[in-house]
């Protein structure tokens, strides 16, 4: 499946198995599938819910900070992918 790059990972809350998601570049929306690749991650996940500053978002883009909840564990750096 083709994939575009759209941002990556700047911080892992593993209480909360919460990623803060750097949006570099293109949109996100809530239902969209995204791939998240690392050193030692490499997972695909269907986004169920977003937020920017505790309040749930349905849509971001570029230049966005936003906290997504994830399936498994991720690292700083890893670079997150649409799956489109």
């Amino acid at each position: 499946m083709p994939e575009q790059e759209i941002g990556h990972i700047e911080h892992y809350f593993s209480k909360a198995m919460v990623a803060a998601l750097k949006i570099t570049k293109g949109t996100l929306k809530v239902g969209e599938t995204i791939h998240i690749k690392g050193h030692t991650t490499d997972f695909n996940q269907t986004i169920d819910s977003m937020q920017i500053d505790h309040k749930p978002v349905t849509e971001v883009k570029g230049g966005d900070d936003v906290g997504i909840k994830v399936k498994d564990h991720v690292r700083d750096k890893d670079t997150v992918y649409k799956v489109t």
